[in-house]
């Protein structure tokens, strides 16, 4: 008998497409957008009563500018503009609103959200309990193995292992050097010029990982891959370069905040708690509803 799905929650993507598609007229009375909050609460409830979970986590980022990738390449999501305060505020209250719907919630100076989902995937598929993780970012595919599911519950579109393959054209275990093959704009991680994603999984299929497309370097000007004889060089004379950006791509999996304390076990709706914060955010009476229902 299989045990339930451990569901994992990269919640900073669900707050930020709220902030951009949830209308801006959303406020409390001192004034204060919440619309972000709204949208986020919105989505947990859908979460919650399409799944009806026993394991949720819920993980946010806490260290935009602190992790411990900024300390490897300090130009790391160098490109992104710092969250404005109507934001960051609304992010508090998306991990209050979580809470308080007795769910666990992380978040790190050090590590990301990605980390935290990776290291709480570890931990439970170890314990016999496939995983799901929900979010839209493709870094994430990484941690799915045989039996669990990465869902953009966005677009509902989930994918097994297999499919990721399909889809992204790497196996989960060769998206972080299929990355730092082909960079990441969003992050800010440049790749080596000329390899794209086609480039670099037709690469991947062949030598499975970076270690072996090292060691095995000479093969590549005989490969059935377009512009292979010029591709030699560019691998040759940016290979430091992929791999400092490995080092970025790769999700860490012993997040020792998350392995103190890893339980996951959905906890009761802490009705007053809820009240209060929704009496102070105006949210109305059907999102509430909603809210007190996933009890």
């Amino acid at each position: 008998m299989s045990l339930a799905p451990v569901y994992l929650v990269d919640a900073s993507i669900y707050v930020f497409r709220a902030w951009y598609s949830v209308p801006d007229e959303f406020s409390n009375p001192a004034g204060e957008p919440t619309n972000a909050a709204y949208g986020f609460t919105g989505f947990l409830c859908s979460l919650l009563e399409q799944t009806d979970p026993n394991h949720v986590g819920i993980a946010f980022d806490e260290s935009l500018t602190t992790s411990y990738r900024n300390e490897i390449y300090p130009e790391y999501k160098a490109n992104r503009d710092p969250a404005p305060e109507d934001l960051k505020r609304q992010f508090a209250w998306a991990r209050e609103i979580s809470e308080s719907m007795g769910l666990k919630c992380f978040a790190d100076p050090y590590y990301e959200a990605d980390d935290l989902i990776g290291t709480l995937a570890e931990y439970w598929r170890a314990r016999g309990h496939p995983v799901c993780v929900v979010t839209g970012d493709k870094d994430l595919a990484q941690v799915i193995r045989e039996g669990d599911h990465w869902w953009d519950f966005a677009r509902n579109r989930k994918l097994g292992r297999q499919h990721v393959r399909d889809h992204f054209g790497v196996w989960p275990e060769q998206m972080a050097d299929f990355l730092a093959l082909t960079g990441d704009s969003v992050d800010n991680i440049p790749g080596i010029p000329g390899v794209g994603p086609k480039t670099a999984s037709a690469l991947l299929a062949h030598f499975d990982d970076l270690d072996a497309l090292w060691e095995r370097l000479a093969e590549v000007p005989h490969l059935s891959i377009r512009g292979a004889k010029s591709l030699h060089g560019k691998l040759d004379m940016h290979r430091a370069a992929a791999e400092l950006a490995r080092q970025l791509t790769v999700i860490h999996t012993e997040v020792p905040s998350a392995l103190d304390r890893p339980d996951l076990t959905r906890g009761t709706v802490d009705e007053a708690r809820l009240n209060r914060l929704f009496d102070e955010l105006s949210f109305g009476g059907m999102l509430r509803h909603r809210c007190l229902q996933t009890a």
